[in-house]
């Protein structure tokens, strides 16, 4: 019988860090080892099915600043002050800002996806730009 090679200490001692080396590269786990386990756990490997409903969201929030400086060159006004106050710094301001904006809690959203509080944030964030957007085709 061969003897397994040593490959260091177990690294099952710990769990998962929220950011680790493979967060963004090379991660190896998908979910929690054991059943009903996944909860409130971190992981270092994503979907495919995360990743576009995260696409998604980036897509409509573009689909959002596209169609509100649209509406505001046809002669509309801007309801919410939080834009109005970025649209004060022109129209590159105004992406910038609301890309920024949108990406930050985006990545905190993935990377907390097993904890229930975040998967409800990532479904009305979905949702709500989906809403939105189809708010701003219905005032064209």
């Amino acid at each position: 019988m061969d003897t397994p090679f040593y490959r260091g200490p177990d690294r099952r001692q710990r769990p998962t860090p929220r950011f680790s080396r493979f967060t963004l590269f090379g991660g190896r786990r998908r979910r929690a080892r054991r059943a009903g386990e996944n909860d409130g756990t971190f992981v270092d490997q994503y979907s495919g099915r995360l990743l576009a409903i995260m696409l998604w969201i980036a897509v409509m929030n573009a689909g959002d600043s596209f169609f509100t400086l649209l509406h505001l060159q046809a002669g509309g006004i801007e309801l919410n002050p939080v834009a109005e106050a970025m649209l004060g710094t022109g129209r590159v301001g105004f992406v910038l800002l609301k890309s920024l904006l949108i990406t930050v809690p985006l990545i905190v959203l993935t990377l907390h996806k097993n904890f229930p509080l975040a998967r409800i944030g990532i479904w009305v964030a979905a949702n709500a730009y989906t809403v939105l957007l189809g708010y701003h085709l219905a005032l064209l």
